[in-house]
């Protein structure tokens, strides 16, 4: 590994410590006026995190080398390890006190847009700390977006690079500038942010929970200001809002901009988009039609409370209006299923995505046909595009690299002592990015408080491995990486 690429990992690391600690002062500044002295602890994190983060760009100014593609890989894990901690800094300093273990939990939660938390006693909290929590989300579904336009299909990470000419849609120019079309994503990003404020306002909410919800909504990341969550509400107003907020965040965002350049193309080949509504649709009627006839209760209650439920689990949200861990064994099994689809490729939402699925089943079509016809020629499409066998053959690694991740982090929670439901449910929701997992002690009634703290940093591991696609983590383990 050449040390020109360590300068650059470092200087870039310490510009984004400066951004996380320019954003620190929103808090602080609520905080201030509120009379809550945890603007304090906000001062002292802005204080510690741009020290280090200026000593970094100080510490590795000069020439920039070429930005190879093993700098990438190292840039996205020292990147997202470094922002997590420091953005940990006012849940350890605050007067709440949290644990380290807890600290980076909320944190890696917050800026992996997980929706995992260890807090409890959140309608009495300090207005800075609950905003902190949110903007966390925030700023990592943004960031989310960024890296899946720029980096990841160039890193060929399970099938990924089928969207390395996804930018081809939005300008006529022959090599649009992947941060032209960033920056226009982060437009519809920040509006979208700014239609759900508004929307869950007109719906009965304040405007500070307005800008929390609407902030974890977008970001698909589910931080509600509340204990109960939207549950405290008890509002088919707000549920709605939300629930097409969150849709909204699991499509792809340059979808909304390729729609506006180009209606008509967006639309006939986003292949994703009707798949992933139709998913959500099926669910929400399979779900109502089982809670309704087992569960006795009246359509319309089983319909709203199946829409809200399902549509935060299958988008990777977190949200939740009731237990449904309480509906019966038959929700367990359908919410677990549902947490690993995940929405769509190049939105806020994480788990496996669409897309993956498609390209799965079909890359298994193929093979039957090869089976019954060997010298047949299939070819396997996905969106207009021809894929390449090597494209599904990196799919179904990433989904064996999923499971048996998910099998090896659920088994390191249960030798810290978690029960196997706990396990299984609370790692699949940190890889999925989904908020809360299943059983009383992490389902949507509970926290990860009472986790054992060995417990939490496995699963603080596994959302960070779920939001970097898992190989983005993985390569930096093996020999060949680090050989120049």
């Amino acid at each position: 590994m050449p040390a020109g690429s360590f300068q650059l990992v470092f200087f870039a690391t310490g510009i984004l410590l400066n951004i996380v600690s320019a954003a620190m002062i929103a808090p602080a500044i609520v905080d201030y006026f509120d009379g809550n002295t945890d603007w304090r602890a906000f001062l002292m994190s802005i204080a510690l995190t741009s020290f280090v983060g200026l000593a970094m760009m100080e510490a590795n100014r000069g020439p920039r080398r070429y930005f190879s593609m093993r700098t990438g890989f190292l840039l996205t894990v020292i990147s997202w390890l470094a922002v997590c901690g420091f953005a940990a800094l006012p849940f350890v300093l605050c007067d709440l006190r949290l644990s380290f273990a807890d600290a980076v939990f909320e944190s890696m939660s917050g800026l992996t847009t997980s929706g995992a938390t260890v807090l409890v006693g959140l309608d009495t909290m300090a207005p800075g700390l609950l905003l902190w929590r949110s903007m966390l989300q925030g700023i990592g579904g943004l960031g989310i977006v960024a890296m899946a336009m720029i980096m990841m299909p160039f890193l060929r990470i399970g099938g990924m690079q089928l969207f390395h000419s996804e930018s081809s849609d939005i300008s006529e120019r022959p090599v649009p500038r992947a941060f032209h079309v960033v920056g226009l994503t982060a437009i519809v990003y920040v509006a979208l942010v700014v239609g759900c404020t508004l929307s869950l306002m007109i719906a009965g909410m304040s405007f500070f929970d307005a800008v929390n919800h609407a902030f974890a909504a977008v970001a698909t990341g589910g931080f509600s200001t509340k204990d109960a969550s939207v549950g405290f509400y008890n509002s088919p107003a707000i549920e709605l809002v939300l629930i097409v907020f969150m849709t909204a965040g699991a499509l792809p965002l340059v979808f909304y901009v390729k729609l506006v350049a180009h209606p008509r193309r967006a639309l006939a080949r986003e292949g994703q988009v009707p798949v992933f509504l139709a998913v959500l649709a099926a669910a929400i009627a399979l779900t109502t039609t089982l809670r309704w006839w087992t569960g006795g209760v009246p359509f319309a209650e089983a319909l709203r409370e199946s829409a809200f439920n399902v549509t935060s689990i299958l988008t990777d949200t977190g949200f939740a209006s009731a237990d449904y861990s309480r509906w019966g064994d038959w929700a367990i099994g359908v919410f677990m299923v549902l947490m690993f689809i995940g929405g769509c490729a190049g939105s806020t939402a994480g788990a496996i995505k669409i897309f993956r699925w498609q390209v799965l089943f079909r890359g298994i079509g193929h093979q039957m046909l090869r089976t019954l016809s060997p010298h047949r020629v299939v070819v396997v499409r996905h969106e207009g595009q021809v894929i390449d066998m090597d494209t599904v053959e990196s799919v179904r690694n990433f989904f064996v690299m999923y499971l048996l991740t998910w099998a090896a982090l659920s088994i390191g929670c249960m030798i810290f002592g978690l029960d196997f439901l706990s396990s299984i449910s609370g790692v699949a929701q940190g890889m999925a990015n989904a908020g809360p997992g299943l059983g009383p002690l992490v389902g949507p009634a509970g926290t990860f408080r009472d986790v054992p703290d060995g417990a939490k940093w496995v699963i603080s591991a596994a959302m960070l491995l779920g939001r970097l696609e898992l190989t983005t983590v993985y390569i930096l383990l093996t020999l060949a990486f680090w050989r120049d």
